[in-house]
């Protein structure tokens, strides 16, 4: 879908220092209905002295490109930008991170354009096992947890002296090297590690500062009852939120939204964009049903 906007945009440019990454292959089933399709998903760890970091690959890459042809966008004094769907968007589009040394978390996800950072009120409460396997190169023992709704099986090295892991989950004696829920349905796997530097966002402003739909932004941070609330909200009317964005033009900015329809077309009347999207975010709710975390979505 292509979005056309006058308006500008808060960018992020980084600059470096030192840490930890680890890939964790994620497998998981996102229709309870339909087990054989299991999607994959390359996430990253980032860990550094003072928190860790965990998110899609592929979405930070897709995030990157679109806001470098954005930033070109904007130093050519273009007013109409265009911000175009990447070939490989992710397929997870929430982050989490947690500050050192209390682990506090949070999970980053959005609903429709709105951002939401969620801070989380339980740690997870761990079983450790003496049962002992071998998980790639390394020597782990199991671990047990229930955490949003689900059991999990956890799996950790003391031979990686992180008391970290992939989503929200901490607090073991080594970094969790793989973890699994009881349904099958959520899977991460330890798969590589390396040295390299770490990215720190930095605020670019462009004038005016107004926000770019479904990108930047600042976040809005509220508890897992207003996030429920705010969810069930978006499902019962999924373009509320395009809807009062296009009753704030005005002829210094505008927001255009356009898509196309299953056949190819473009569709640039707004009653009709709105069908359309009404109608695809409603179907592709049906097919993801099954959450890594049920409770946050009132499961």
């Amino acid at each position: 879908m292509k979005k056309i906007f006058t308006l500008c945009a808060v960018l992020i440019c980084f600059s470096t220092f030192a840490q930890n990454r680890f890939f964790y292959e994620y497998k998981f089933i996102p229709d309870s209905t339909n087990r054989a399709d299991v999607k994959t998903e390359m996430m990253l760890l980032d860990i550094d002295e003072k928190g860790s970091k965990y998110y899609s690959q592929d979405k930070f890459l897709s995030d990157s490109t679109s806001q470098a042809d954005l930033e070109k966008q904007i130093k050519t004094g273009s007013t109409n930008l265009t911000l175009s769907r990447r070939e490989k968007p992710g397929q997870v589009a929430y982050k989490v991170t947690k500050d050192y040394p209390d682990f506090k978390t949070y999970l980053f996800t959005r609903i429709s354009s709105d951002m939401y950072k969620i801070e989380e009120d339980k740690k997870p409460e761990w079983k450790i096992l003496a049962e002992k396997q071998k998980i790639g190169s390394y020597s782990a023992q199991k671990a047990t947890t229930n955490f949003g709704g689900r059991e999990w099986t956890a799996w950790f090295t003391t031979e990686l002296p992180f008391q970290d892991g992939p989503y929200k989950f901490y607090g073991l004696p080594g970094l969790i090297v793989k973890i699994e829920d009881k349904t099958g349905s959520h899977n991460m796997t330890l798969v590589g590690n390396k040295k390299m530097p770490m990215r720190v966002e930095k605020d670019v402003e462009t004038p005016g500062g107004v926000q770019i739909y479904g990108m930047g932004g600042k976040e809005v941070m509220i508890n897992k009852n207003q996030f429920i609330k705010a969810w069930k909200s978006y499902v019962n009317d999924p373009t509320k939120n395009m809807r009062e964005m296009m009753m704030k033009n005005n002829e210094n900015n505008k927001v255009v939204f356009k898509t196309t329809s299953a056949d190819g077309k473009e569709i640039s009347d707004p009653n009709q964009v709105f069908r359309e999207i009404e109608k695809r975010t409603k179907e592709n709710l049906k097919k993801n049903n099954n959450p890594i975390e049920p409770e946050l979505y009132g499961k």
